[in-house]
């Protein structure tokens, strides 16, 4: 198979290169550019450096690319190991789900440090956040990085949908052209991408060998400094406090909409009675339903996760069901003068079964479940929470009457 030299510029482009066997950098490149006779500045601030060579029409230089090395098979992008202003926000946007669904580097080749034909290669996905976790953690480190194209979804998620796969693995060795730069024959990927790749069909595809590295980037240069070999607590899943925390402002701007249309539901539902529709029912009434119906879903989506561990059943769904009667009932008791022991129950109904629905969110997140687990809990609870919301929203209505 011929080999051709590419250029990454961080963001897909490419172009061809004569081969050399000597390593080289940008500033060698740019020093080497012509430069005009300086002349007098007239007015203004000076100049600006001139344009990287590696910059083409329609592409950008990204801002986590710091500078270009030659391989055998052309240049390859050197990566920043520190986290600039710019990822601190990107990520905090990420994290309130904000632009998360294009949250993605170029898949490809990159390196850190000055890697040769011994350094190793490490894998990971395009979803821009795994990629600044691994990066972050290979600060003195030389090696090489293969981004694998993931359609910008993590490790664990696309090792489930089959994107973080076998195939994608050998294309993206055989097109990065990485055998022939390296010498060894040892391809380093995570743990948790274990459920789509094949090691046997890496090693008869390609001839790497693929060796597990630990669950979390934190535990990489360890890892490396032991000889590739991972301690226990390397390979197991955590749950923490705030690894759980951090998944809230995702779920909570996830159910902004959907809250919306509840709350207006609420409100007019509230103003049905007697008098057929009245506006003093729909303030009245109105006003606890919004105030409930709120605070189960944020029993759902924030009390559920930070409490997880503490909340008694197995099922996600029972641990939303105890989160929202512990979080909704003394509303509902408060507001009783004004909807009344049926309102209350309607209200409870339809408060505890949002809770428990979202609650379910966090099965796909957590160690604590396996797929087969959740479609048999979603099978049993999502009928059981229709049920009740329907009940719930005909004793809210008829509480009035």
């Amino acid at each position: 198979m011929e080999n051709e030299n590419h250029s990454s510029c961080g963001c897909g482009c490419s172009s061809t290169e004569n081969k050399t066997e000597q390593t080289t950098s940008i500033g060698s490149i740019m020093t080497s550019m012509p430069v005009e006779k300086e002349t007098e500045i007239i007015c203004g601030p000076p100049p600006e450096p001139p344009a990287s060579p590696f910059e083409k029409p329609g592409y950008q230089i990204q801002h986590y690319v710091e500078d270009f090395i030659l391989t055998k098979e052309g240049y390859v992008p050197k990566i920043k190991t520190k986290s600039s202003i710019k990822d601190f926000f990107q990520t905090i946007l990420t994290r309130s789900n904000i632009g998360r669904d294009d949250y993605k580097v170029a898949p490809g080749l990159y390196c850190t440090g000055i890697p040769d034909e011994n350094s190793h290669i490490l894998v990971t996905s395009n979803y821009k956040l795994s990629f600044d976790y691994l990066r972050k953690e290979l600060t003195g480190i030389n090696a090489w990085i293969l981004i694998l194209d993931t359609r910008g979804i993590n490790v664990w998620c696309a090792a489930g949908k089959g994107t973080f796969g076998t195939s994608e693995l050998i294309d993206r060795i055989k097109t990065s052209g990485i055998g022939n730069i390296v010498t060894h024959k040892k391809i380093i990927l995570p743990q948790l991408g274990a459920a789509g790749i094949s090691g046997h069909k890496v090693k008869k595809n390609t001839g790497f060998k693929v060796i597990w590295g630990p669950v979390n980037t934190k535990d990489i240069r360890e890892f490396l400094n032991n000889n590739l070999t991972a301690e226990p607590k390397m390979r197991e899943v955590t749950f923490t406090l705030p690894e759980r925390a951090v998944l809230i402002p995702v779920e909570i701007a996830l159910i902004i909409k959907p809250a919306l249309y509840i709350i207006i539901g609420a409100i007019l539902l509230s103003g049905f009675g007697k008098g057929f529709f009245t506006f003093y029912g729909l303030w009245e009434r109105g006003i606890p339903a919004v105030l409930t119906l709120m605070t189960g879903l944020l029993a759902g989506a924030a009390i559920t996760p930070l409490l997880l561990d503490k909340l008694p059943g197995v099922a996600f769904s029972v641990k939303g069901i105890v989160a929202g009667i512990a979080a909704c009932l003394p509303i509902a008791v408060i507001t009783a003068g004004k909807t009344g022991f049926t309102g209350v129950i309607g209200l409870l109904l339809v408060s505890i079964s949002l809770s428990s629905y979202l609650a379910m969110n966090f099965t796909g997140s957590t160690p604590y479940t396996s797929p087969s687990g959740v479609e048999k809990e979603m099978r049993k609870a999502i009928p059981v929470q229709l049920a009740a919301i329907i009940l719930g929203v005909i004793l809210w209505v008829y509480s009035a009457l």
